[in-house]
């Protein structure tokens, strides 16, 4: 069955039919400022949705929903689209948000549906909470919250060491596994925009880092893997970090009214891996520009099957 398309609201900011632009990449388009939480609550939609171009939306949960305000992405190629995250807290209603947009670019597009895959950038919680809304949905496939199920998803046949992917139908997607911020942990390139999804492993912000020797390997295999390609932008999925360089936010800030833009750049994964060499074997807390690393103790490590 394919995804049913219906909706009740008007999704912001659509953009204009996109064409390649001189590097051949669809180009499209960051607000310079987001919807956090506030000041007043009462005022604040649960959630922000830009058109980053016509096939390709960028959604921000209200920090009075919950105060990590996620970023979630959803893809459209010819034949299947994709959701990155399902949102964070007990009172997440991603499921109609995400419906209410795929109905209006259906409508769009000439089309009664289409089927949804809803993939994860990782699984810690505020970024799966909406799971359940979406494993009942017709037409929409989860990948497995698992390593053999990703990996088995997405084609990886070593991991985390080799590249995966996924079709979507005219639109290709290169699945890299980053483990490190958690063991699931993977980044998205979307070659047809050339923007590199990188969750919490790359965003302005805190990186928390649970496993050191691995998140060193993840990120010289992201600088590797987008060596000679185009990267438009890097989008995680938090901003924490304040506009004023080397400030970020205190944890369970709601409202950050003077935020850090959203984008990142490929300079600043050079910037992190470099950071990282100088730490050595020894990982500590630095403080960079526009994010800091911050190593955590080791969590439980996950299943690793079905």
């Amino acid at each position: 069955m394919k995804f049913a398309c219906w909706f009740s609201f008007v999704v912001l900011a659509f953009g204009q039919s996109p064409q390649p632009d001189g590097a051949g990449v669809r180009p499209g388009s960051i607000p310079a400022n987001w919807v956090t939480g506030g000041p007043d609550c009462a005022a604040v939609p649960n959630w922000q949705v830009h058109a980053y171009n016509d096939d390709f939306f960028i959604l921000r949960e209200s920090g009075c929903t919950n105060y990590e305000k996620p970023f979630l992405y959803l893809l459209f190629g010819k034949d299947r689209a994709l959701l990155e995250d399902t949102g964070a807290g007990k009172e997440v209603r991603t499921g109609r948000a995400v419906s209410e947009i795929i109905e209006k670019w259906c409508a769009k597009n000439g089309r009664k549906s289409i089927p949804l895959v809803v993939a994860h950038s990782h699984s810690h919680g505020d970024h799966i909470s909406g799971d359940a809304q979406f494993a009942a949905m017709p037409g929409a496939t989860m990948v497995p919250l698992t390593v053999e199920g990703t990996r088995s998803f997405y084609g990886i046949a070593k991991w985390p060491e080799e590249i995966g992917r996924i079709d979507l139908g005219e639109r290709i997607l290169d699945v890299v596994p980053i483990p490190g911020h958690d063991t699931l942990s993977v980044a998205f390139y979307d070659r047809q925009t050339g923007v590199l999804l990188t969750g919490d492993s790359l965003y302005p912000g805190r990186l928390y880092v649970r496993d050191y020797p691995e998140f060193v390997h993840s990120t010289q295999r992201l600088v590797d893997f987008t060596q000679g390609k185009i990267v438009a932008h890097i989008l995680g999925t938090h901003i924490e970090q304040a506009a004023t360089p080397y400030q970020d936010y205190v944890v369970g800030t709601k409202y950050q009214p003077e935020e850090h833009a959203l984008a990142l750049s490929r300079g600043q994964l050079l910037e992190l891996n470099d950071a990282l060499r100088q730490m050595g074997d020894k990982p500590r807390r630095m403080a960079m520009r526009d994010f800091t690393v911050w190593p955590r103790e080791p969590a439980p490590t996950p299943k690793t099957s079905q």
